[in-house]
């Protein structure tokens, strides 16, 4: 496995939602949260954050191939957070170390300190991850609705 992060453009709006839509369809389908899914946005909403001159989109690629995707917020001060949304892996490549070894990268990139993001609490497996990765809890939820709470990290 050789993995590694490609700066994603506005060319590249297309295959990155239909890789997101891909990635988050299940859980959209499980927890039925179509106002905050990523598998339920449209395009345009994908668009606004590429042209956003504080969101670095990158593919997460094995070599060539493209296997998923991450997004750093990244205002590049020193006052605040960076974030992760979304960071998704396509069902065929999970539980490979991917998603783990794009946030090293990630980071590597724009910096080891001050990283937030939210994820679902009732994916356990999500938040082990996330803790695995260094990241705490903030104390902070959000009901989005009776299938899905939102939990806060931080690092």
């Amino acid at each position: 496995m050789n993995i590694n992060l490609k700066s994603a453009s506005l060319d590249d709006a297309g295959l990155l939602f239909e890789m997101q839509r891909t990635a988050f369809m299940p859980l959209l389908e499980k927890y039925r949260d179509f106002d905050t899914s990523p598998a339920n946005e449209p395009i345009s909403k994908l668009i606004e954050r590429i042209n956003q001159d504080f969101t670095y989109f990158y593919f997460i690629c094995d070599g060539a191939t493209p296997v998923g995707a991450i997004r750093v917020v990244d205002f590049k001060n020193d006052d605040s957070y960076k974030r992760i949304s979304p960071i998704f892996i396509l069902e065929e490549y999970r539980n490979r170390g991917i998603a783990q070894k794009a946030i090293m990268l990630a980071e590597q990139i724009h910096g080891k300190a001050h990283w937030e993001l939210e994820t679902i609490l009732q994916e356990k497996g999500n938040c082990y991850f996330y803790e695995k990765m260094g990241y705490k809890q903030t104390g902070r939820t959000e009901k989005i609705n009776d299938r899905l709470t939102l939990v806060y990290y931080h690092k």
